[in-house]
This record gives C-alpha cells, structure tokens and sequence, in this order.
C-alpha cells in the first residue's frame, strides 16, 4: 500500500505543514525516535518507526512513506546501505534523509543517494520541517505564510533510561570492530541528543584509540562504568 493513497485528501496548513505525509523513522534508539516522533505530531505527519534495516525492509514491503529518515548506525548494519538500495527503486520515497550524530556523514549521505542529512541532535521543530519541505514539490507545500515556531524537542528521559539499558547489555560483549562499530554510533547519538557531554566525550576517547590503533579495553570499560553509573543514578523506572 502507497503511503499517499490514506491520506490523499489532507492538505498541509500553516500551523501543520507536514500534514498528508508520512513518515518513517529507521532508528534503533528510543530516544531519537522519541524527538521524532513528537515533531511529527506538532507538524501533522503520521509516524511509523522501524528498530534496524531488516524490520524497515517489511514496512516497505507493505506500504511506500513520503519521508525515510534512517540513522546511519543500525544493529544490523549501515543506513547508508539502505539509503542506496532505496534511491534507485521506483515509484522512489519522496523524500529520503540520513542523519548521525557524526556531522561528518553528510557527504558520505549525499553520496549514497538522499536528498539531505539532519545531524544529531534532531531536536529543532523549525529545522525538521524545513529539511523535509524543502524537498517536496510547490503542490505539497503548506500555505504561506508559515507560522515557524523554533522549538527544541526534549523526548522523555524515560526513552534515554531505555536506551542506556540497551547498550549496558551491548557492552558486555563489546569485543568486535564491528560491535565497537555500532557501539560508538548508538552511544553518540545518543549523548548527543540527551546534551550528555561528559558521555560524548568519552564515545570520543574511545573513537580516537581506536583509530590510532590503541587497546580499547580500558576505554569500553570507562564507558560501561559511565552507562550504569547513569542507570544507577536514574533508578528503576
């Protein structure tokens, strides 16, 4: 099923620009897809969420989006891998985005064939809305003028808990390049979103060991130590 076709009659408005569209957010995080989630509902689009690229691949198999947006850093592999086999298919997603908490990735995205890159945190209602509306044609455009309202999305913290109990698990067997991989990925994307400096320090510490060719034992260790210092901290939820 098209995802035009059940909502072919709305229209956006000023106040809900992205209305009639949907959206599908491939994104493993809970708390991204939180941020998501909440600024699609203030613009009026509809959300669906996908947790890695085989779970996006039986959504698509079902129904077509007006907006992909895939995280590059996936449990099951690259979002930039999805991005490519998707920009060629047709009748093509109206609107394909990557985003990372690497600001770097935006040309890696571009290459891979989407139409944009939203760095991490995505968290600017303004800066969501024009990303995708940029990229959609004048009929699909909401009326002008537009009333821009440049709020900062803060997801419930209980999504950010979530998040961190799932690469405690993660980290216990944090022995690979590519589990390492994911592991950088997931948490500064995360820390990012959640404004967790001292956390995106240390993914960062860990990130320039490794590159350097370092043992990157101590590091994970400091960061497991951080994850569950962090779950300690918050308490049962």
């Amino acid at each position: 099923m098209d995802g035009h076709d059940t909502l072919l009659r709305q229209t956006p408005t000023a106040l809900r620009p992205l209305l009639g569209l949907t959206v599908l957010v491939v994104e493993d995080s809970r708390y991204a897809s939180e941020a998501v989630r909440l600024m699609c509902l203030r613009s009026g689009a509809r959300i669906r969420r996908a947790d890695s690229i085989e779970a996006a691949r039986r959504h698509l198999a079902i129904y077509r989006p007006t907006v992909l947006l895939v995280d590059l850093g996936l449990p099951d592999g690259s979002g930039l891998d999805l991005i490519a086999a998707l920009t060629g298919t047709s009748p093509r997603i109206d609107v394909i985005l990557g985003t990372s908490g690497d600001d770097d990735m935006g040309d890696r995205v571009l290459a891979a064939g989407a139409d944009g890159f939203i760095a991490k945190p995505v968290d600017s209602l303004l800066a969501f809305q024009t990303e995708i509306l940029r990229h959609l044609p004048a009929e699909r455009q909401p009326p002008a003028p537009r009333l821009v309202a440049d709020d900062v999305i803060n997801p419930d913290p209980v999504a950010y808990h979530d998040d961190l109990n799932h690469i405690a698990q993660v980290l216990r067997g944090a022995d690979g390049d590519r589990t390492l991989d994911y592991v950088t990925q997931f948490l500064g994307g995360i820390a990012r979103s959640a404004r967790d400096h001292d956390l995106d320090a240390a993914v960062t510490r860990l990130t320039v060991t490794r590159d350097r060719g370092g043992d990157p034992a101590p590091s994970v260790a400091a960061l497991s130590d951080m994850v569950h210092e962090r779950l300690a901290a918050a308490g049962p939820i």
